[in-house]
């Protein structure tokens, strides 16, 4: 039995509260950050008997937008429907959700197949206090909520956990905007079917791990879960299909309840509310033209067409802010690749870094970011001065060309003053000239930054180089 090679097999179920003005059914605001209890409500939200919903049609167009960006199919017709089950959460009874006829079915994302998009109603939130007691709090309650359904083709943790990202990174302000999508404020819940088989024609049984809010936790409750599984099989038990919860402390899976199954939910088609023909209404129909370039899409294009790397690419992809910066600067510099990946590797590796450490920091003007690349290409400056130059920008924008001759900082060629300064350094370092003239290469590095340090680092240190060099014959 120990020796069987299992096969995971992974699923995801993705809930994310969406950035309307208003709730799902009801003009009650729509505000997750609400502090005071049960302040946003009404009749409707809190299942008061004889209220009608009222669809949000600015919600469903949310959905529509996520589907086509997917590449899914939208529906004609789509239906809400009644999911009954009874917990303090749900004033109803029942929530309000799609069963038979889903908003959107089929597309792809990272690789992954998907099911379905669908659209319901979020639930109350339950408080428990310290004392024992449970309150319900009907803020969140009745909140535009999709909800996405992968195909059981995920094949491990990480896979899961990149898929997660990319819809976070769809769903938010640089994309569609259609969500917050923030795993912290519950804005966005990652729930994870999971089963293990050694029999790769069969799925194992399914168990689902219920609200995981953190990549970190998605990837190490999958991984937990496998394990168990495994060892509950190898131990010669049954894995039993249930919904389990994440211990973020203990790091393992624990049980929660018999997993249901649909026809225990008894769905059936809402009657206060009207069926839809998006076909026929007007507000959906040209939808496609609010579709930005979306992430995948970017980080394909940043790649081919700046022959940038893979890492490059996910920074711009993942801050647009500076990827316009980017794009700017390149098309300014020309159609030169090794020139256009030099200015990216400043904007990553010290752009960035001076803005985190100091928010008074800018990014400076286009016109004079492409100089300051140009002038480095040009050997003009060195990189000593160029990162000097840079610090500079993001605080006064001038142009490089002037802070570098305030500053000493323009490259000097000229061979006989670098002559000199050369000849200060043999005369100042006989051992590491000594050493250099009997092979030890590593020494003109020395050199070099000696002479750079004499010239107040404005000698070229290519030209110093060189003098250096024709002094050993």
């Amino acid at each position: 039995m120990n020796d069987l090679k299992f096969k995971p097999t992974i699923g995801l179920e993705i809930h994310a509260e969406l950035k309307t003005k208003t709730k799902m059914f009801c003009s009650c605001v729509n505000d997750p950050d609400e502090k005071r209890p049960n302040f946003n409500v009404c009749p409707i939200c809190t299942g008061h008997p004889g209220t009608l919903p009222v669809i949000n049609k600015e919600a469903i167009k949310s959905v529509l937008r996520v589907g086509l960006a997917l590449g899914g199919e939208l529906a004609d017709f789509t239906e809400f429907d009644r999911k009954n089950y009874f917990y303090p959460d749900i004033p109803k009874g029942y929530q309000i959700s799609q069963y038979k006829y889903p908003l959107v079915t089929g597309g792809q994302l990272a690789g992954i197949s998907i099911t379905r998009v669908h659209m319901e109603e979020d639930t109350a939130r339950s408080l428990h206090t310290s004392e024992g007691a449970s309150l319900v709090d009907f803020n969140r309650s009745s909140l535009p909520l999709m909800e996405l359904v992968t195909e059981p083709t995920i094949e491990n943790a990480k896979q899961a956990a990149f898929f997660a990202r990319e819809l976070q990174l769809l769903l938010g302000d640089n994309y569609l905007g259609v969500s917050g999508a923030n795993l912290e404020k519950g804005e966005m819940r990652i729930e994870a079917n999971v089963s293990v088989s050694s029999d790769s024609s069969v799925l194992g049984t399914k168990v689902e791990i219920k609200n995981l809010n953190s990549f970190r936790s998605v990837e190490k409750a999958i991984d937990h879960e496998i394990a168990r599984q495994i060892e509950v099989i190898n131990g010669g038990q049954q894995v039993i299909q249930e919904t389990r919860g994440w211990d973020e402390t203990k790091e393992v899976t624990f049980s929660q309840r018999k997993k249901e199954s649909s026809h225990d939910y008894r769905y059936f088609p809402d009657p206060d509310l009207p069926k839809l023909k998006l076909s026929k209404l007007t507000d959906f129909k040209s939808l496609a033209e609010s579709i930005p370039e979306v992430p995948w899409q970017k980080r394909d294009r940043l790649i081919v067409d700046y022959g940038l790397s893979p890492e490059a690419a996910e920074v711009y992809v993942s801050n647009l802010t500076l990827a316009e910066f980017f794009e700017a600067t390149a098309k300014a510099l020309g159609s030169e690749k090794e020139i256009i990946k030099l200015a990216s590797n400043y904007i990553i590796s010290d752009i960035i870094g001076i803005k985190n450490n100091d928010q008074q920091a800018k990014l400076p003007a286009i016109s004079n970011y492409a100089e300051l690349i140009t002038m480095i290409t040009a050997k003009e400056i060195s990189s000593r001065g160029a990162k000097d130059i840079l610090a500079r920008l993001l605080f006064k924008d001038d142009n490089p060309r002037v802070i570098a001759e305030e500053n000493n900082l323009l490259q000097k060629s000229d061979e006989g003053d670098m002559a000199r300064i050369v000849d200060q350094v043999i005369t100042a370092n006989p051992t590491a000239f000594a050493e250099l003239k009997s092979g030890k290469d590593k020494s003109i590095q020395f050199l070099i930054g000696q002479g750079m340090k004499l010239s107040g680092g404005s000698a070229n240190p290519g030209v110093l180089a060189r003098l250096i060099k024709e002094r050993l014959n």
